[in-house]
């Protein structure tokens, strides 16, 4: 006998698979890459977006509850993250028991590879000599641990001395803002992105970052609206970095119920169990089993 959580998830799957339908309609027409909360395609009935959110509100609530009990959760947005996707995201961890130990933006300045020298500079200089980084692998991978030394943690969350040495140095060198400093590190980061300009290489660079905060902590995921995962949108870099296999990713952020899905992989990346969910590009399908 099918069980009434089953029917949920299934209905939410169907509702996710029309909900992704509609935001990827609307980007491809209204989306200019500026972050903009909004979209202005007329043809996307608002009582249709209405229907859905309210849908999403009703079930998530179900689907979610428990899922990352005394989870500690940092949230990293890149530039263009919506603020009405990041604010729904932080919702949906709350539903799921989580807590939000803040909120950590890298800036343009950091995500830009002609600025990779200065920044390999401040995480060496900051990090020098503490315990348990490895000085071995490309710049990214080198940038991103010594910046998840400085956010998070797997049983030791304090923040102490390295670690605050460290998120210094990247907040003065404007390579990260703190738009609500965590007094803590996180065990778990959800990254959220927005779209990128044309022929940027966001996405192997945010692909390296979001592995280093898995390896620091618990799991990590990398999630964004429908058109990141569009041809050499920031979701389709990452997914094909070779960082990939080290955490998961969500391409419908821009709907309530891909939020929803986010929180979901988040909740499977803390268990060590990675995937690509979201719209019809995403490998293993609309959302977690």
């Amino acid at each position: 006998m099918i069980n009434f959580r089953y029917h949920l998830v299934s209905l939410a799957a169907v509702f996710l698979a029309l909900a992704a339908g509609l935001g990827l309609g609307a980007g491809l027409l209204a989306d200019d890459g500026s972050g903009s909360d909004t979209t202005t395609d007329a043809r996307i009935d608002p009582a249709v977006v209405a229907f859905e959110n309210a849908y999403a509100a009703r079930t998530s609530g179900a689907l979610l509850d428990g899922t990352l009990t005394n989870a500690r959760v940092l949230v990293v947005t890149a530039p263009g993250a919506r603020s009405a996707e990041v604010e729904g995201l932080t919702a949906a961890l709350d539903q799921a028991g989580a807590t939000v130990v803040g909120e950590v933006a890298l800036t343009g300045q950091l995500l830009d590879a002609s600025n990779r020298q200065f920044a390999e500079g401040v995480a060496q200089e900051s990090a020098a000599g503490v315990e348990g980084l490895d000085a071995t692998g490309d710049s990214y991978g080198r940038i991103g641990a010594a910046l998840a030394r400085a956010l998070v943690g797997r049983d030791d969350l304090s923040l102490d001395d390295p670690a605050a040495t460290i998120r210094a140095a990247f907040v003065e060198g404007g390579l990260i803002d703190l738009a609500s400093a965590p007094a803590d590190r996180a065990d778990l980061v959800l990254v959220v992105t927005g779209t990128s300009p044309a022929g940027n290489a966001r996405g192997s660079i945010l692909a390296d970052f979001t592995s280093a905060f898995a390896a620091a902590g618990r799991g990590a995921a990398l999630v964004g609206p429908a058109l990141t995962s569009l041809e050499n949108g920031v979701l389709t870099q990452a997914r094909a970095s070779d960082a990939s296999s080290g955490f998961a990713t969500v391409d419908v952020t821009d709907t309530a119920a891909g939020r929803a899905v986010a929180v979901l992989a988040l909740a499977r990346a803390s268990a060590g169990e990675y995937g690509s969910w979201g719209t019809s590009r995403s490998a293993d399908g609309a959302l977690p089993d």
